[in-house]
């Protein structure tokens, strides 16, 4: 709740707040404990995984992890928190480098890790979704999706200002506060600084200087405790879009209508919420689609991506409202259709559906057609819950 939270995981559990309790005694041992079963890789293979000893002095993840988190407990403006932005912030710092386990690798003598806070912040999702059932009610989504995009973003205070527009994307990260109500650059910036002190190197000044950066560009840009406030959907939309506009300009709604996205796993009630709410409204599903052409879903889907979007050319030149409806788990897939629907200036409504993951399991059994459970965890590997920036409404509902 408020005061903080236990994270618990089938048949141990943790509450944070004890295990750092002071920074001089954060006990490793229960976190190591909480974390050795299912997820045994996260400390053991961290201590095999090596860094560039040029900005990584201390060795492997795991001395760095260790390092990082003793300086964020150390930090005043971590311990005068809320327990729970306590918790989310110290599982973050926890976490932060766990994508590099899968990306480092030895290039040129040199190891390097691209990518590895998106990736870590995949796999902090499915663990946290998984073994922790960090999913199915707004406390939990939120605390789950804060942790994950901290994760996620851990880098970007470095780098803000290297952006063609770093006011633009400073309110596009503060943005996933809408719907992660914890998140914000306030507690990113924090993480950043004590990954870049927890470490052995010769920039760590130069490099808290680009994050003080970040910290004033933020607070100039009214999004570093909170996000900015546009007047409308339409123009926070056309801003973060990347469109050339004002961020405090009035700009007119000139849609002619909503077209209805849905996004979620499979089971999670994407067609129990369409007859719920929008029954007058046309439905383009592509499971539909696919047992009209009677394709397998193993089979090749371009015909069915080509039929789906031929359909909705048609609604959206006739200037019908109409539901997509499919899983579109991740930002790339959502852009694509979304930019199709925009284009022919229809208003996006995105409606993301989750819930607990049992429920989910027993929903899906009970389907007409089955997805397999292996398929489904295929897809929670690579999930990414949209973000209030890609759309004029974006929706979480948990079911």
């Amino acid at each position: 709740g408020s005061n903080g939270i236990t994270i618990i995981r089938k048949d141990s559990e943790i509450d944070l707040e004890t295990a750092f309790e002071t920074a001089e005694n954060i006990s490793w041992d229960l976190i190591n404990a909480f974390f050795k079963e299912n997820f045994f890789f996260i400390f053991s293979e961290m201590k095999n995984t090596k860094q560039n000893p040029d900005f990584h002095g201390e060795g492997d993840v795991y001395t760095h992890t260790q390092m990082v988190c003793r300086e964020l407990t150390q930090m005043y403006d971590f311990k005068i928190l809320p327990k729970r932005r306590k918790t989310e912030l110290f599982l973050a710092s926890l976490l932060h480098d766990i994508g590099k386990v899968k990306t480092t690798r030895l290039e040129n003598g040199i190891f390097i890790s691209p990518h590895h806070s998106s990736i870590g912040s995949h796999i902090v999702r499915e663990f946290l979704w998984r073994e922790c059932n960090l999913c199915g009610t707004p406390e939990k989504q939120n605390l789950r999706e804060t942790i994950c995009n901290l994760v996620r973003y851990h880098t970007l205070p470095v780098h803000l200002l290297e952006n063609e527009n770093p006011q633009l994307k400073a309110r596009r990260i503060s943005a996933i506060g809408d719907l992660a109500e914890d998140f914000s650059l306030n507690l990113l910036c924090m993480l950043s600084e004590a990954d870049i002190k927890g470490r052995i190197a010769n920039d760590i000044d130069e490099v808290l200087y680009k994050i003080q950066l970040c910290r004033l560009l933020a607070d100039e840009s009214q999004c570093f405790n909170k996000q900015y406030s546009f007047y409308n959907a339409f123009t926070k939309r056309a801003y973060l879009s990347g469109r050339n506009v004002q961020p405090d300009q009035i700009l007119y709604d000139d849609t002619w209508g909503e077209v209805i996205m849905m996004s979620g796993l499979p089971g999670t009630g994407k067609d129990t919420w369409i007859s719920n709410n929008v029954p007058e409204l046309p439905v383009i599903s592509l499971d539909e689609i696919r047992k009209e052409l009677r394709i397998k879903p193993t089979e090749n889907q371009s015909i069915i991506i080509r039929t789906a979007q031929e359909r909705a050319k048609d609604f959206l030149r006739k200037k019908l409202s109409f539901v997509w409806n499919s899983t579109n788990l991740t930002k790339d897939i959502r852009e694509k259709y979304i930019s199709l629907f925009e284009r022919y200036n229809a208003r996006v409504r995105i409606i993301y559906l989750e819930t607990d993951w049992n429920i989910r399991v027993k929903r899906n059994t009970e389907r007409e057609n089955v997805v397999p459970e292996n398929v489904i965890e295929k897809m929670l590997e690579k999930i990414s819950p949209p973000t209030s920036d890609e759309a004029q409404t974006v929706e979480w509902i948990c079911t």
